[in-house]
């Protein structure tokens, strides 16, 4: 097993040496901690993920891990199916540290693949499944995935990118897989043939015969009934071998993959077990229930619900999808739920939903927000409704995510991002790296044991955002206050925040000017009471007949849902600066 990251030659927010465990007084949030709550989680190493997760299927093996179409699924379940799995990845032929992708909405069958592949001793790629070809194909390329796990329902998108890759292996799983046989037929049937939710591909079962490069497709069933017949060879996983790769935009345009390595999230695992255990311990010796309705793609809900609720023998309730309201809220109706991890979008919906309202909210102790800023009406909407404050928390693909949260216990809505978690240090530095005042705007740096080790194969990068005494560089400008409470007042980079998710403008831009009828166009981020932000694209037209319903179908084919611009303006020319720049300040004060 290596050693953990030695912080204590690394400079403090002072530029003075310090070591990470120690308390300075430059850290006035540790004042501000609730009871129960440490500084710091004790010192590593803490393991792999692996062994996280081993222990957690030993401990809790009999107790329920997730629930999924009213089907419970135990930990021991999940042991047994990621084993199997795990041993049918080990025939393909993987090195140690492929990557493979995986591809799915919130499902049983998501929850034991990431635990196969940790076990096997690959690195797991998230992949939105809404992804368009063109976003697929970037990440399956850059990644250099081998392999990929992926619901039939988007297989038609693998299908359109696959030759174009490095991937051999795929295993294709449809939505009832985790249910008793006859569930499972009705219920793929239905998504099949009913509602016509699977479009058709041509993925064939079996070889395709190309020779040494031959590729393989299974579907799930069948490769865990391959690899029940294999014995699953127990992989040395150490801390500092890569866990995933978790893919986030760039200022480039162009997504990257953030590495994060096993310490990394076992250490926020802990940290947020740490922050989040006072408060849940309330609801006594039951076990705890979680909506886990954010995909489990997204750090957020990946590091929170599957990792630290398989730490606590958490019952994660599955929801494949959170736009259904109606069907969202039949589900919650069923269970008498403790933590509620969501969007401000998605508390906004279910705040003003009347159903939602008639719902029995007396066993939630934790609401916390993420993604996104909640906004003060959904906050005090959520409480008067539920009686259970949105803490708000704050985080990034690349610190895996937890940062900053709000205290648990609030009463109020705060306003803020809250305070750095234990085993984490936030300094508030201007455009030469030195700390502000008190009180004083600047970027956020993080430092901690969750953060990242680099980009993928982007040194150039993880240099530009790394300091030299080890803060991570968000790109947010905050502010904190005398207590350690921050603030979030702007951005740095020109980033748009739909629903939780990250839109990078340049991204949009390099994408739309490839249409032959624009000129020239932006992307801006503007108010939006649903989303928080939406896309706004302004263009310039070199074909005069060009319409917005031309370029509407564009993004749709070419960008996945939160990523769309929402509206079109057409514009004669747009604000440059002197160099030729385009300058989309301006137009985001026009908007």
């Amino acid at each position: 097993m290596n050693a953990v990251l030695d912080h204590t030659s690394l400079a403090g927010p002072q530029g003075v040496a310090c070591s990470a465990n120690a308390t300075a007084p430059n850290r006035p949030w540790l004042d501000q901690y609730p009871h129960g709550v440490p500084a710091q989680i004790p010192d590593g190493p803490h393991g792999s993920l692996v062994d996280l997760l081993e222990q957690s299927f030993r401990h809790h093996r009999s107790r329920q891990a997730a629930v999924f179409m009213d089907q419970p699924v135990t930990f021991g379940e999940i042991d047994d199916a990621s084993q199997s799995l795990a041993a049918w990845l080990q025939t393909c032929g993987l090195a140690p540290g492929a990557r493979v992708a995986l591809m799915m909405p919130n499902l049983p069958q998501y929850m034991v693949a990431i635990a196969a592949v940790l076990r096997a001793g690959y690195v797991v790629v998230n992949v939105n499944p809404l992804y368009t070809p063109r976003e697929l194909q970037h990440q399956l390329i850059d990644s250099g995935a081998e392999a990929i796990v992926v619901l039939e329902n988007f297989a038609h998108t693998l299908e359109q990118v696959i030759t174009h890759t490095q991937v051999r292996h795929v295993v294709l799983t449809a939505l009832g897989d985790a249910l008793p046989w006859w569930r499972r037929v009705l219920i793929n049937f239905v998504v099949r043939h009913v509602k016509k939710l699977v479009p058709e591909f041509r993925l064939p079962i079996g070889h395709d015969g190309s020779g040494a490069a031959s590729r393989r497709v299974l579907r799930w069933d069948q490769a865990i009934a391959e690899g029940a017949q294999r014995k699953f060879k127990r992989v040395v996983v150490a801390e500092n071998d890569i866990a995933f790769l978790q893919y986030t935009g760039g200022t480039t345009g162009v997504s990257r993959g953030a590495t994060l390595l096993h310490r990394n999230v076992v250490a926020n695992i802990l940290q947020t077990e740490a922050w989040f255990k006072p408060m849940l311990m309330k609801v006594g010796d039951k076990q705890l229930t979680a909506v886990c309705a954010l995909p489990l793609y997204h750090i957020f809900a990946l590091t929170i619900c599957y990792f630290m609720g398989a730490r606590m023998g958490m019952r994660n309730v599955l929801i494949a999808n959170p736009r259904d309201l109606p069907g969202l809220i039949a589900t919650l109706s069923k269970h008498k739920v403790n933590m509620f991890p969501a969007v401000n979008t998605l508390f906004n919906a279910l705040a003003n939903d009347a159903d939602f309202a008639r719902l029995d909210f007396s066993g939630l102790v934790v609401s916390n927000g993420g993604g996104m800023a909640v906004q003060k009406a959904t906050a005090d909407k959520w409480f008067k409704l539920t009686g259970c404050p949105i803490a708000e928390g704050y985080g990034l693909s690349e610190t895996s995510p937890v940062a900053t949260s709000n205290r648990l216990d609030i009463r109020e809505f705060s306003g803020t991002i809250g305070l750095p978690i234990s085993s984490t240090d936030i300094a508030i530095r201007d455009d030469d790296g030195n700390d502000v005042a008190i009180g004083q705007p600047g970027e956020i740096c993080i430092r901690g044991p969750q953060v990242m080790a680099g980009y993928w194969k982007r040194p150039d990068d993880t240099a530009k955002a790394m300091t030299s005494d080890g803060y991570f560089k968000s790109g947010d400008v905050g502010v904190m206050d005398e207590r350690g409470y921050i603030r979030i007042v702007d951005r740095k980079k020109d980033m748009i925040l739909v629903s939780g998710f990250n839109v990078y403008p340049t991204e949009i831009e390099q994408v739309v000017n490839l249409h032959p009828g624009v000129l020239e166009c932006a992307a801006v981020g503007v108010v939006d009471p649903h989303s928080g932000e939406a896309v706004k694209l302004y263009v310039v037209k070199s074909d005069s007949t060009l319409s917005e319903d031309d370029i509407a179908r564009y993004c749709r084919e070419n960008f996945t849902g939160y990523k769309r611009p929402k509206y079109i303006e057409f514009r004669d020319e747009l604000p440059k600066s002197n160099v030729g720049k385009i300058l989309r300040r301006e137009l985001r004060t026009a908007a």
